[in-house]
C-alpha cells in the first residue's frame, strides 16, 4: 500500500476570511483516511491555510477582490490532470462574489473527475440553472441544506424525499439533502440517517461533512469504481459517522457547547463503535 491507494483529494475552497471551511473540510478529507489531500485555494490565501494544514499540500490559483478568479478555473484543472486527483470537493468558502461564482461553474463544466458540490458552489449552481447544468463529470454528491436545495430546484420544498431524489436526478448522482433526519438519496435508493442532532447547528459543520463525503468517496471510488453506488455508499457513511461524531460530542460537552472543530476528535470512537 502507499497514499496513492487511498485516493487524492483536491479540495477546492477558499476566499478572505473564509479561510476556516477550507480548514474543516481539508482536516475531515484528512482524518477519513485519504492518502493524499490538496487545497487549491486563491493565492492569497494560500500562506495562512498552509500554516493551518501541514499535512496537505496547496496550490495557489488567480484570485481577484479575495476569491478566485474566472481564469483560476483553468489553472485548477491543468493542476488536477497533473496531480491525477480522483475527486474534487468544491464550494466550501468560496464566497459569493459574482467572479467565484463564475469560477465555480466553469470548473464543474470543463473539469472531468467525480466531485463533492458544496456550500457556495451550490449556490453558484442555483444561478447557473442546475436543471439545464452540463456537468464534466459524474457522479456527483450535492450537499445542500433545505435554502441551498430550494434554491437550487426554484420552489419550497413541501416534501423531502421528492426533493432529494430529484436532486440525485438532476446532478446524475447523489444528494444529500441536510436537516433533521438528514436524507441521502440516489440510483432509486433513499436513505434517512439516524444519527446527528442539534449539536451539528453550528458554523463548519457542514465543511466537516463535504470533506468527510469526499474522503470516503475517493478511497470507494478506486476500490469499486466511481459509480453511482460507490457514492451513495460514500455519501451515507459520511453522514452517519458525521451525526455520531456529534452525538459523541454532546456527550462530552453538551449540545450546547460542541465546535465544529471538535467533531473530528471523536471520528476515532465513532469509526470504533460502528465496527461493532
Amino acid at each position: 500500500y502507499h497514499k496513492g491507494y487511498y485516493g487524492r483529494v483536491l479540495i477546492v475552497a477558499g476566499s478572505r476570511g473564509m479561510a476556516g471551511a477550507v480548514i474543516l473540510a481539508a482536516r475531515a478529507a484528512l482524518k477519513s483516511g485519504s492518502g493524499l489531500v490538496t487545497v487549491a485555494c486563491p493565492e492569497n490565501e494560500r500562506k495562512n491555510i498552509a500554516c493551518a494544514l501541514p499535512e496537505a499540500m496547496t496550490f495557489g490559483a488567480a484570485s481577484a477582490g479575495g476569491g478566485f478568479s474566472l481564469k483560476a478555473a483553468a489553472q485548477v484543472a491543468a493542476f488536477a490532470a497533473r496531480q491525477k486527483t480522483d475527486i474534487m470537493l468544491v464550494g466550501p468558502g468560496l464566497g459569493s462574489e459574482p467572479g467565484a461564482r463564475a469560477f465555480a461553474v466553469k470548473l464543474l463544466k470543463t473539469l472531468a473527475i467525480p466531485a463533492v458540490v458544496d456550500a457556495d458552489a451550490l449556490n453558484a449552481l442555483s444561478n447557473a440553472g442546475l436543471r439545464f447544468f452540463k456537468f464534466a463529470a459524474a457522479p456527483l454528491i450535492l450537499t445542500p441544506h433545505q435554502g441551498e436545495a430550494e434554491r437550487l430546484l426554484g420552489g419550497k420544498i413541501k416534501d423531502r424525499p421528492s426533493a432529494a431524489a430529484e436532486l440525485a436526478a438532476l446532478s446524475g448522482g447523489v444528494a444529500i439533502l441536510k436537516g433533521a433526519g438528514t436524507l441521502i438519496c440516489g440510483g432509486g435508493v433513499l436513505l434517512k440517517n439516524p444519527t446527528g442532532g442539534p449539536a451539528l447547528a453550528k458554523g463548519g459543520s457542514g465543511d466537516v461533512l463535504a470533506g468527510l463525503c469526499a474522503g470516503f468517496f475517493a478511497q470507494a471510488g478506486l476500490k469499486r469504481g466511481f459509480t453511482t453506488v460507490s457514492a451513495l455508499q460514500s455519501a451515507a457513511l459520511a453522514v452517519y459517522l458525521h451525526g455520531l461524531c456529534g452525538d459523541l460530542a454532546a456527550e462530552k460537552f453538551t449540545e450546547r457547547c460542541v465546535l465544529a472543530g471538535e467533531l473530528l476528535d471523536f471520528l476515532p470512537a465513532a469509526i470504533r463503535r460502528l465496527r461493532k
